[in-house]
């Protein structure tokens, strides 16, 4: 009875298949078919780059084979992960390609499905790719803290991500279209540069832009594309440059390839075994340091969770690139803000410099590196080979030093020469006067949330970073002394960018006395410090500094700007030998700001500067 129940049974499965083979019905085809669920980029252009890379991502691509027959693209190889899941396709694009739709064929042999490359033609460089330099003070804004400009996208749909402005760790409702429509109060302010954090696509409550889950795709709470490209327009129209925080350290703990990487060597580790994170720099510096030294943080998973990328695949170092050019073509963006920059490889970054700077010359970038001590955040910098022969090619780096510095001498009652010991070590820098200053940022406690902090404190700090050699950065809302402790209390939303709010601090009637006084003090000082190419790109020369005070000149053939700073809770009576090597002799020094009087005798200057103060001089 069994052997004929199951004679039975192979009888029908017979009958099933011979039916099927008669009506030609595509079993095989069915469970093969090539499935194409995404293509990065999206898109590329005409007479730009000879060749592309493009990741596809879906399935059923292990026997696939591309074709196209797009007048001037050529297919020249490709690759397919081993499961199927991704795979490569290298274009070559000839010098008279024209603008238009590149249709891909993917196939197994029994069937195929179609991907389409829109080839677009590039816009005018004029007025983009501009790069930032001395002249330059760049604005670091946490878009999503900044200001709502368009409330429909506060809760997006297919959006897993919580907006509620009363919870530290949500969204907010912050967005591109906010930021553009402040760009005059950024423009009155008198702030030459802009540096969002990022806003690729970030899943959850990732509001700050670095768990990156889709790095072709703006995050669906900031706005589309459109709308970052037409920021960045209106950014230029009112003479103000646009940064790319870029993050190629790592991804968010929910991208794709955390769990189905498209090489076997894409990341370093998988989510159940990879390395824990070390922050430290110093086995990256030694050139007698073994790998186990700095092998963490070359792999370790940020915060114990963040997939670790690993860019010296040569397929990921490719992806890269390909991606940040993409960027900066799309939008016409100026310049680069490196995160976490000493936890990818140097290799790497020199690579993806050479890269961006071949198409974009004028462009540059900032690396973080985050440590007090110049012997370390220097070695970053590029310009030159180091002992390990490579050149990160990296324009500058953020000078953490100094912040370190101002804020333990104007916070902490230190010596004031902290921050000239800090000058003393420029000459580890290839260009110490493209250094990035700054006394506070979206990662470390507001300054007015320091034990000690006042507004003539914060306005001292002001006064320092807008003098002082380099390129000041400040952080949105230092400028109206907004408060905040910790990551995330230093994040909070700026006065008035919200729906709701009683009031509107990017008005003057809006804003507090404190804060309408340490705006106009910010405010004056940029004001000067655009009116004296002295204070943008002169030399800084050391006049006199002890525990309590500190006067430098800032010097070039157009100006000669004075800055005596008094952190002394005292006024103190002080003589400045204005004697220096070809500097004439002096006769009069008019007050730009603080002390209103000052005179000069045999070159030399005599002022009662006052307690907690910084006075600034024009020398004639």
């Amino acid at each position: 009875m069994n052997i004929l129940r199951k004679n039975h049974h192979v009888c029908t499965l017979l009958a099933f298949i011979v039916a099927a083979l008669l009506l030609n019905f595509p079993l095989q085809a069915q469970q093969t078919a090539p499935i194409i669920r995404k293509m990065e980029p999206p898109n590329w252009w005409t007479a730009f780059t000879p060749e592309v890379m493009v990741l596809l991502t879906g399935e059923n691509f292990k026997k696939a084979s591309v074709h196209t027959s797009y007048p001037g693209v050529r297919i020249t190889k490709t690759q397919t992960s081993d499961n199927g899941h991704h795979l490569f396709v290298w274009l070559k694009l000839g010098p008279n390609t024209k603008p238009g739709n590149a249709t891909l064929q993917i196939s197994d042999g029994s069937s195929s499905t179609n991907a389409t490359l829109p080839l677009l033609a590039r816009a005018p460089r004029q007025g983009r790719f501009q790069g930032f330099s001395e002249d330059d003070v760049i604005y670091l804004i946490m878009p999503d803290r900044f200001a709502d400009g368009d409330p429909s996208n506060d809760k997006p749909a297919g959006s897993t991500g919580t907006t509620d402005g009363s919870k530290a760790m949500a969204y907010h409702g912050g967005d591109l279209r906010g930021i553009r429509q402040h760009l005059p109060y950024l423009h009155d302010l008198g702030v030459t540069a802009i540096w969002l954090t990022p806003i690729w696509k970030n899943t959850d409550s990732d509001y700050h832009g670095y768990h990156v889950v889709d790095f072709y795709a703006t995050d669906d709470h900031m706005g589309t594309m459109s709308e970052y490209q037409a920021l960045v327009a209106d950014a230029h129209k009112l003479g103000i440059k646009v940064l790319l925080d870029y993050v190629a350290n790592h991804t968010g703990p929910k991208h794709p390839w955390a769990t189905d990487p498209p090489t076997p060597t894409w990341l370093h580790g998988t989510p159940q075994r990879h390395l824990e994170p070390s922050y430290k720099f110093n086995g990256l510096v030694d050139p007698h340091a073994t790998p186990n030294e700095y092998r963490n943080t070359l792999e370790g998973w940020f915060v114990d969770k963040l997939p670790d990328l690993n860019p010296d695949d040569p397929l990921l170092a490719r992806y890269l690139i390909d991606n940040a050019i993409w960027w900066t073509e799309m939008s016409g963006l100026d310049g680069y803000r490196l995160d976490t920059f000493p936890y990818s490889s140097r290799h790497f970054w020199s690579g993806w410099h050479e890269g961006i700077f071949r198409l974009y010359p004028n462009t540059n970038s900032i690396g973080e590196v985050s440590d007090p001590d110049s012997t370390i955040t220097s070695f970053f910098e590029g310009g030159r080979p180091r002992f390990d022969g490579v050149d990160s090619r990296l324009t500058t780096v953020f000078d953490f030093p100094m912040y370190y510095a101002l804020r333990d001498v104007l916070l902490r009652g230190q010596p004031v020469q902290k921050i000239v010991g800090v000058l003393q070590h420029d000459s580890l820098y290839e260009r110490p006067n493209l250094l990035v200053t700054f006394f506070g940022n979206h990662d470390v406690k507001r300054f007015m949330g320091e034990t000690g902090a006042s507004t003539t404190k914060l306005k001292n700090a002001f006064s320092l970073l807008l003098t002082m050699r380099g390129v000041p950065q400040l952080y949105a809302g230092d400028e109206i002394a907004m408060p905040g402790g910790d990551d995330p209390d230093n994040r909070r939303d700026f006065p008035g960018g919200f729906p709701g709010e009683v009031r509107n601090a990017f008005t003057a009637t809006g804003r507090t006395p404190d804060e309408q006084d340490v705006f106009e003090h910010a405010q004056s000082l940029l004001k000067i410090r655009a009116q004296h190419s002295a204070l943008r790109r002169g030399r800084q020369w050391h006049l006199a500094w002890d525990d309590t005070f500190y006067a430098y000149l800032r010097e070039d053939d157009a100006d000669r700007i004075l800055v005596i700073f008094n952190n002394a809770t005292r006024s103190r009576m002080l003589t400045i030998d204005l004697t220096a090597p070809k500097m004439p002799a002096f006769t009069n020094a008019e007050p730009l700001l603080g002390a209103t009087a000052a005179s000069i005798s045999e070159n030399k200057l005599t002022i009662t500067a006052p307690p907690e103060s910084v006075s600034i001089f024009a020398l004639r």
